[in-house]
């Protein structure tokens, strides 16, 4: 009993690097499929300097939303503790294995984004109008957040200079 503890205790103290290996494995696998693919078909991804704005404004907004937002904690729930960021105190499960690994991914933005960006550049790559509607969509939203994050803060100082 106090063998399998001491087992189970030092592999939630590790790093799951079996399962990083295989969600980057995953990764990979889905990179080369969507390359083959749209070779076949012969797509080509967008690539012109407003096609990158567009594709990372696209990605900023998935992933915060993603990581980040309320409205989606119910896909991030089976991988993390606590509640939405909101209230300040979702963090990924401790407890070794696909789980955790998959709660780091899910709760890390910039992580998450890479994710987000090849699924978009996917779609834009084997179904361009869903890929591209999807793409201008994701960025609106992420200039509509930029907006409206600088327009608060412009009222919130306009307030403190009439104090």
């Amino acid at each position: 009993m106090t063998t399998t503890l001491h087992v189970e205790q030092q592999q939630r103290s590790q790093p799951p690097y079996a399962e990083y290996a295989t969600i980057m494995a995953t990764f990979l696998g889905a990179i080369s499929f969507v390359a083959v693919v749209g070779a076949r078909r012969r797509r080509r991804l967008p690539a012109g300097p407003f096609d990158l704005a567009v594709l990372g404004l696209a990605t900023f907004k998935a992933a915060r939303t993603l990581s980040h937002d309320e409205v989606t904690s119910f896909l991030r729930e089976p991988f993390v503790e606590g509640t939405p960021p909101e209230d300040g105190d979702e963090t990924p499960l401790q407890t070794g294995g696909m789980r955790q690994a998959l709660g780091e991914l899910v709760t890390c933005s910039r992580c998450i984004g890479t994710w987000v960006a090849t699924g978009i550049a996917a779609l834009d790559t084997l179904m361009p109008r869903v890929g591209r509607l999807l793409g201008w969509c994701l960025a609106i939203g992420a200039v509509n957040d930029w907006l409206q994050a600088g327009f608060s803060a412009l009222t919130n100082a306009a307030n403190r200079l009439e104090r």
